[in-house]
């Protein structure tokens, strides 16, 4: 059991914690006993389980981290106060993992006929990152596509919102040219969202496959980006405020394609079940 915070290990650990290192190892962490339950059962890459033996409150932990072991897992063990020196959590459950980040290529994606896509323009706050991963996941969608400058998708907050969608959704990272020539080359039509189009995003018919594309939470889409979809929508407002929030927004225009659609084909089990 390791009791140092200066541990070669831990501080490799706790550096995961800022996205230089993130961005320099490939790796992230995710906290929590959902969250590492969920890497598991999906099969995400994990690279490492790290328990403190004493936070540990639950069976349900104990059985994964000897589930782990037996299957050869690496496991770091450390003591409460090594693992409170990493956490981000009010409350530290005494189980995390590091995983392995998966990236897709946009030129990989061949859209079916069917398939719904989210694509933001530079996102910056995690937790809005995240919570649209869960709304991605949950409408059966094929994954994000963070265009220019976006937020991590691996930060800790972002993970934690996403509840364990970022094991399973695809990720992808495109300049706005390189999206726009993706989505007219795969006819996937592009759905913008903006508080001056004259659509409500309920009238809209939606067909797949598209792209609802979200501009970011300060400025939106810009008049080029918004000439550049094939269909704008807006959200009416009757109070005083003049946006919603940006995971908010997407939340509510994918619910309502999903709606019309129904789930993807392959997914629709999993909603029949829910």
């Amino acid at each position: 059991m390791i009791a140092s915070r200066h541990n070669p290990a831990v501080r490799r650990v706790r550096a995961l914690t800022h996205k230089r290192a993130r961005d320099q190892t490939g790796l992230y962490l995710a906290e929590g006993i959902r969250l590492v339950a969920q890497a598991l059962a999906v099969g995400a890459p994990v690279q490492e389980v790290i328990v403190a033996p004493e936070l540990l409150r639950s069976d349900f932990a104990r059985t994964l981290v000897e589930r782990s072991q037996t299957a050869g897992m690496p496991i770091l063990i450390v003591t409460p106060d090594v693992f409170l020196s990493f956490s981000v959590r009010e409350r530290a459950q005494g189980l995390a993992a590091i995983v392995r980040q998966r990236w897709a290529g946009l030129a990989e994606m061949r859209p079916q006929r069917d398939a719904r896509w989210v694509a933001l323009w530079e996102p910056q706050d995690p937790g809005n990152l995240g919570a649209i991963l869960r709304t991605s996941d949950a409408v059966g969608a094929s994954g994000v596509i963070l265009l220019g400058a976006s937020t991590d998708p691996h930060d800790p907050t972002a993970v934690r919102a996403s509840m364990g969608a970022i094991f399973s959704q695809r990720l992808v990272r495109a300049s706005f040219a390189e999206f726009t020539r993706w989505a007219s080359e795969q006819g996937c039509a592009v759905v913008g969202a903006a508080g001056g189009a004259a659509m409500d995003y309920r009238t809209y018919h939606y067909t797949a496959p598209f792209a609802l594309l979200m501009g970011s939470e300060q400025h939106g889409l810009t008049a080029e980006q918004q000439a550049a979809c094939d269909a704008l929508v807006r959200i009416p407002m009757v109070g005083g405020s003049d946006s919603l929030n940006l995971a908010v927004a997407t939340s509510v225009i994918l619910y309502e394609a999903f709606n019309q659609l129904g789930a993807p084909v392959g997914r629709q089990h999993e909603f029949a079940r829910a």
